[in-house]
């Protein structure tokens, strides 16, 4: 497979010309405008945000995809799926409050908001997943699979399981519905070591499936009602909690991948991912702690593999922050350095995994040029 390619751009600025039209200026340049949108729905992914996070893209850079997506005569719309977690965008009428706290409304984006899977967040399609290995078929957002064109526009950050939410994460996950994102969760369940619980109820909190409770100033977690998603394990201060199955994060990483050839299978497709306020966790936390890396730049390709390694390449040679969750690990003076950023900041996670297998399903290849603008 020959070399795909990956267009960049940085953040700096010249006068009268601001970050959204350096994303419009990046996203024709890297061919967007190439694609049969005349009449054509097309589904913008993104990330709206959890209430109390500030880490996310600001609807602005929607706005420039959406414009230059209405240039080219198509009709864009920016869809996500609600969450497994109880949160603030749990149903579909929480989930549109949200998006519209955070600023995203027709006005801001100059486009519609739709929440793919519906209501409740059981509005899906069981799609075939060609060549999956973990998943025979992925339940995706109806509206998502009812687009004729889709577009993911991500933020690039670090993340408490995966590594990193790149294109694949954005893509994989987000486009799954409630039953979607149980099925890439199921493998592996977290386990509370007792001697270490303080009872601070805090994993009770975040739970994404009311499975832990708290009596006698112990947690414990009821394996049956448990979904597996981790969030606990993020939550804990005191490291009580663990997932003791060492393959559940690479598991997890496939099963996005296969999730991503499922949604992109057999439509055009266009990714667009931005390296700013690179957070250590997801931005589907209530709180975004300091960015762990310098603001980078804007990515966008036809490939969704390659622009992630593009960015992952980008983040390793980043100097880290020192005021922040990776400086603070790097400066201990017993640390174990991974000498890889995303592990050094978030030691459990698995994200080469997820590349390898999405090459392997023939989703991209991790082989790119970057073409700097």
């Amino acid at each position: 497979m020959e070399k795909s390619k990956v267009y960049y751009t940085d953040f700096r600025t010249t006068y009268g010309i601001g970050l959204p039209t350096k994303l419009a200026k990046l996203c024709r340049a890297a061919g967007i405008g190439n694609m049969d949108l005349e009449n054509k729905f097309v589904a913008i992914k993104i990330h709206f945000g959890e209430l109390g996070n500030l880490a996310y893209l600001r609807p602005n850079y929607a706005k420039a995809v959406a414009d230059v997506i209405k240039e080219n005569g198509g009709m864009p719309f920016l869809t996500d799926c609600n969450t497994l977690y109880p949160g603030s965008r749990k149903n579909a009428l929480e989930h549109i409050s949200c998006a519209q706290e955070n600023g995203f409304n027709e006005l801001t984006t100059g486009c519609h908001i739709i929440i793919a899977d519906g209501l409740r967040g059981t509005d899906d399609i069981a799609v075939p997943v060609v060549g999956g290995e973990y998943c025979k078929e992925a339940y995706i957002g109806r509206a998502v699979m009812d687009a004729d064109v889709f577009i993911s526009l991500n933020h690039f950050k670090g993340h408490e399981c995966t590594g990193f939410g790149g294109a694949i994460k954005n893509i994989g996950m987000g486009c799954g519905s409630r039953a979607g994102k149980m099925q890439q969760h199921n493998h592996g369940k977290p386990v509370i070591n007792q001697d270490l619980c303080k009872g601070c109820k805090r994993c009770t909190k975040e739970c994404g499936s009311d499975a832990i409770t708290v009596v006698n100033g112990k947690a414990s977690i009821d394996e049956n009602t448990c979904k597996g998603c981790g969030r606990c394990i993020g939550a804990c201060a005191f490291d009580s909690i663990a997932n003791p199955n060492d393959n559940a994060n690479e598991v997890l990483g496939c099963k996005m991948a296969e999730y991503t050839k499922a949604v992109l299978e057999g439509r055009p497709h266009f990714h667009v991912s931005l390296i700013v306020d690179v957070s250590p966790n997801c931005d589907c936390h209530p709180e975004n702690d300091a960015p762990i890396l310098p603001n980078i730049g804007m990515f966008a390709s036809f490939d969704p593999v390659a622009l992630d390694q593009a960015c992952v390449d980008a983040c390793q040679a980043a100097d880290p922050i020192r005021n922040s969750q990776l400086g603070d690990n790097l400066a201990k003076s017993d640390w174990h350095h991974h000498h890889d950023h995303f592990k050094d900041s978030n030691p459990n996670v698995a994200w080469k995994e997820t590349l390898e297998h999405a090459e392997k399903l023939g989703i991209g290849t991790r082989e790119y040029e970057l073409i700097k603008m």
